[in-house]
Parts: C-alpha cells; sequence; structure tokens
C-alpha cells in the first residue's frame, strides 16, 4: 500500500509530462499519415461510424424528451429513467461483446452487435406505451454497451504510433457528430413526418443497419489475424493443443489472471470513466430540456444550440488528440478539463441566442477535448491482450456509475425554481413564469465533476506511446501478461498458477524501459 501511495504521489508530481524518447523509426505526423494504406483508413473510419452510430442512436432520446413527455403522459423525470435504464445495462454489453471481441476477433461482433442495436433502435419507434418503451430502451443498452471498446479497437490498434493521438480524438468525436447529425433529422426530418419522434428512431436504425454492411465488407484486423497466426506458428513449434476450446478455456484463465494482477488498476480505470461520463452526460443529455425549459426558447432553437455545441466538440476533440502525442494524454486532460470549469458561468448565465450558443461551444469544446485523449489514453493504459474488453468495460461501467446523471438534474430541477419572463396572459398576468431552475443545477454537477476528474487523472498511470500492437492475444498460454510479444516463439509456456508472476523488481524494471509511467496495479 505504501509502494502505490508513492507510486500515485510520483505520477502527480514527477511523472506528468512524459519523457520523449529518440527512436530511430519514428516519423512525422504527416508523413505517418500519407503512409497509411486503404485498409488502416477504412477500419479507423469503420470504428469512426460505429461510434457515430451509437451517438445517434442514444441521443435520440435526449432530443425527444418533450414529445416523449407528451406521448406518453409523463413528466421529465420518467422520460429520462430511459436514459438511466440505457446506461445503466451498457457495461452488460461491454463484458459481453469485449470478451467475445478479444477471442474471435473485431469483425463479426462489431457487425452483430450493429445488428442488434439497429433491431432494437427500430423497435423503440413502434412501441405504444411507457413500459414498452422502457423495455425496449433496457434491452437497447445492452446492444449499446459492446459498441465502443470495439470501434476503439478497430480504428486505433492498426494505425502507427505516430498518428493514435490525432486518430484518438477524431474517434471520440464521432459520437459528436453522431448526436449532430441526430439533431439535424430531428430539426428537418422530424418536423415533416406525421409519425413525429418515430421518425428520429427508424431513420437512426438504418444508419446503424448500414454501418453494419460497412464493416462486413472490410476483412478482419490485420493485427488480430497477425496475433492469431502468431499463436498458430507457437503451438506447432511447441507441439501444444490449439483447438477451439482449448483457447477459450486459456482465454478465461488468462482473463482471471489479468483482473489478479490488475485490480487497482481496474478501479482507477472505472474512477477515472465515472468522473469522464458524469462530465459529458451532465453537459449533454438535458441539454435540449434545460433550454426549453429554464431558458424559454423553442425547440428548434435548442436544436440549433446543440449543433452549435457539437461543432466545439468536434473541434475541442482533433485538437486535444493531437496537442496529447506531445505533451501527454494526462497533462491534456487536466487543461481541457480547467477549460471546461472557466467556461461555465457562459454556460449557465446568459439569457439570450447568442450567448448561450457560444456557452454551448466553449463547455463541448473543452468536455469532449478532454474526452478525445480517452480511447487512446485507455488503449495504452490496458493489459495489451485486452484491449477491447478492459476499455469498453471501464467505459460503461462508469456509465452505468454516472447513469442517473439526468435524472439528478431533472430532481434538482423540481427542487431548485427559477422564473423566467413570457408573454402575459391569462396564465401569467404578471409576464413570468415559475420553471426548474436547470442553469443552477448544471452549473454545479458539472463543476463538482470537473474538479473529481481533476484530482483523478493527476495521480493516475500514463503509458504514453506504449505499442501495443505488437503484443500477443489472450487467447494463448502466457498472452496476458504485460510483456508477451509477437515472435517470441522459443519461450515455454507458463504453469497456469504463474503466467502472471514476476517480482516487483521485474516490473519496475520493464516499466521504466518499456513506458513513459508506471501502472499503479504493479504496485499493489
Amino acid at each position: 500500500m505504501v509502494s502505490a501511495l508513492s507510486q500515485l504521489w510520483s505520477n502527480a508530481t514527477h511523472n506528468l509530462v512524459p519523457r520523449r524518447e529518440t527512436i530511430a523509426t519514428e516519423k512525422s505526423l504527416s508523413k505517418a499519415l500519407l503512409e497509411l494504406n486503404a485498409r488502416q483508413w477504412a477500419e479507423f473510419w469503420t470504428g469512426w461510424l460505429a461510434w457515430s452510430c451509437d451517438a445517434i442512436d442514444f441521443f435520440s432520446v435526449s432530443l425527444s424528451v418533450t414529445a416523449l413527455s407528451k406521448q406518453f403522459n409523463r413528466n421529465t423525470t420518467d422520460i429520462t429513467r430511459a436514459i438511466t435504464l440505457t446506461l445503466l445495462l451498457r457495461s452488460v454489453g461491454a463484458v459481453i461483446f469485449g470478451i467475445i471481441s478479444d477471442r474471435f476477433g473485431r469483425k463479426y461482433p462489431l457487425v452483430f452487435n450493429l445488428l442488434l442495436v439497429s433491431v432494437l433502435e427500430l423497435g423503440a419507434g413502434f412501441v405504444q406505451t411507457y413500459s414498452q418503451f422502457l423495455a425496449v430502451r433496457s434491452l437497447f443498452g445492452i446492444g449499446m454497451g459492446g459498441i465502443w471498446g470495439m470501434a476503439a479497437s478497430t480504428a486505433l490498434e492498426n494505425l502507427p504510433v505516430e498518428t493514435r493521438g490525432l486518430a484518438s480524438g477524431v474517434l471520440q468525436q464521432g459520437y459528436a457528430v453522431g448526436y449532430l447529425l441526430a439533431a439535424v433529422i430531428n430539426l428537418y426530418l422530424v418536423p415533416e413526418q406525421s409519425q413525429g419522434w418515430r421518425a428520429l428512431f427508424w431513420c437512426a436504425a438504418g444508419i446503424s443497419a448500414f454501418a453494419a454492411f460497412v464493416r462486413l465488407l472490410l476483412p478482419e484486423s490485420a493485427v488480430f489475424l497477425k496475433a492469431k497466426e502468431d499463436a498458430r506458428l507457437r503451438e506447432e513449434k511447441l507441439g501444444l493443443p490449439h483447438g477451439g476450446a482449448v483457447k477459450t478455456k486459456i482465454f478465461l484463465r488468462e482473463t482471471r489472471k489479468m483482473l489478479k494482477a490488475h485490480w487497482m488498476l481496474c478501479i482507477y480505470a472505472v474512477l477515472l470513466m465515472t468522473g469522464f461520463n458524469f462530465l459529458s452526460h451532465g453537459s449533454q443529455d438535458l441539454f435540449p430540456t434545460y433550454i426549453q425549459t429554464s431558458k424559454g426558447f423553442s425547440s428548434h432553437d435548442a436544436t440549433v444550440m446543440t449543433i452549435i455545441g457539437n461543432c466545439g466538440a468536434i473541434a475541442g476533440g482533433a485538437i486535444a488528440g493531437y496537442v496529447s502525442q506531445y505533451i501527454g494524454r494526462r497533462l491534456t486532460i487536466i487543461i481541457f478539463v480547467l477549460l471546461v470549469a472557466c467556461f461555465i458561468p457562459l454556460w449557465i448565465l446568459p439569457s439570450s441566442f447568442s450567448g448561450l450558443s457560444a456557452g454551448a461551444f466553449c463547455i463541448q469544446f473543452g468536455v469532449q477535448g478532454a474526452w478525445g485523449v480517452i480511447p487512446i489514453q485507455l488503449a495504452e493504459m490496458s493489459p495489451p491482450a485486452f484491449r477491447a474488453t478492459f476499455p469498453g468495460v471501464a467505459y460503461q461501467v462508469g456509465n452505468m456509475v454516472s447513469s442517473a446523471s439526468a435524472q439528478i438534474e431533472s430532481t434538482g430541477g423540481d427542487h431548485l425554481k427559477t422564473t423566467i419572463a413570457v408573454p402575459v396572459s391569462s396564465d401569467f398576468p404578471d409576464g413570468r413564469k415559475t420553471v426548474p431552475d436547470y442553469a443552477t443545477v448544471q452549473g454545479i454537477l458539472i463543476g463538482c465533476v470537473a474538479a473529481f476528474v481533476l484530482v483523478v487523472t493527476l495521480f493516475g498511470p500514463e503509458k504514453h506511446g506504449r505499442q501495443f500492437e505488437k503484443h500477443r492475444a489472450a487467447f494463448e498460454d502466457g498472452g496476458g501478461d504485460d510483456d508477451a510479444e509477437i515472435g517470441d516463439v522459443t519461450s515455454t509456456p507458463r504453469d497456469a498458477e504463474g503466467s502472471h508472476s514476476r517480482d516487483s523488481e521485474d516490473v519496475k524494471t520493464h516499466e521504466h524501459h518499456d513506458v513513459h509511467d508506471h501502472d499503479i496495479s504493479e504496485k499493489a
């Protein structure tokens, strides 16, 4: 425990900026981008598209809260319960699809996951009762939970190290693009359709089905195929059994060993993603309702502000991802979270369209800028053989913990009121209307969460520039070890109980030479 606390202090005081090491084969970002082949570009944009679809499907509810309230004769808190249930069950999907992806590959699990999401989103557009809506959105949460881990591994693991910072930022802002597309559909398509809000859900289902078809056309991940071939050669050389059932048993054993060796890292990753998910959902999920209810704007104006905010998110994510390649992942996160704190007054105080639009742009620039670093930070931090399961589960368990963010804000608004100016009428003879004060509630929540994220990030680990693509697969005996690299066919398999056993000096030596920071889980 003393060693772990010492490492946390070292992370905060000495290792915030990673050491820059000159590598003979290191390329400039522009050269590395120019040398990407068509397959690498296609795999990246396929992962990006899958993540964008995830956002379109999820924010269909956020953009339709008012319409859904009228449809089912329920208040805002009841409708946001659907958002809570979706977020609660995403961790289940992350575990299921993450394990399947690390065991069997990236391609077909992602195709099936996207088709499942498409079917459930389509079904949500046909429900007739509030109970049916909650049931379908709960199942949708399971499907949605698997997307992020597989999309991130598909997009990033086949790219050279020099491009991964920028790629991480662009990938993560596929979510902002998805939210933006959902807002555009809600702005222009939904009002023209007699089915109303249902048209948004049906359109989202079609886009997810299209993404599944695109992924189906592309081959399996080259990195996964390379690890699979390396495993075959090793098994032939060492005379090991290599049947599917044997590999599955090995995979499950290696998973148990990974959890035993990295339990502190698992806890840290969940804490980090809990803060990040509170930050994003606290500033996004109830935003249209906040603008319409607390500020008195129309649904059209709220949607336009949402679009402007997502433009800020896209810019912030790309810039932060690029910057993180040079100044480090954690320092970039800290800078952008500090920007969030600075922009909170602009987010909640204005009453004009231009002021609130500027606030939306700036706050999402900071929130999603910090988020832009997360895909590569989690990928580099993860036990290398589990880079679909570990990031996905950490992300979605954090989502589960933060799942009540929209309900927290809605309940807070019910208890904290303000007044806005409205036209004089028989209902409002003094021209004032009492409404929930979502502005104050969101300002308090985002401020507290920003402080939490700063502390967790400051004391956390970082493995900047880790070359996880060189690692062996988790279905090999010993493949779950942090130092198990492809090509080492002369090594012998380790015994079932000792495949992760390294003394503390080995850990320190390996991490000192191969990464830019230390994994706090090794100090437990």
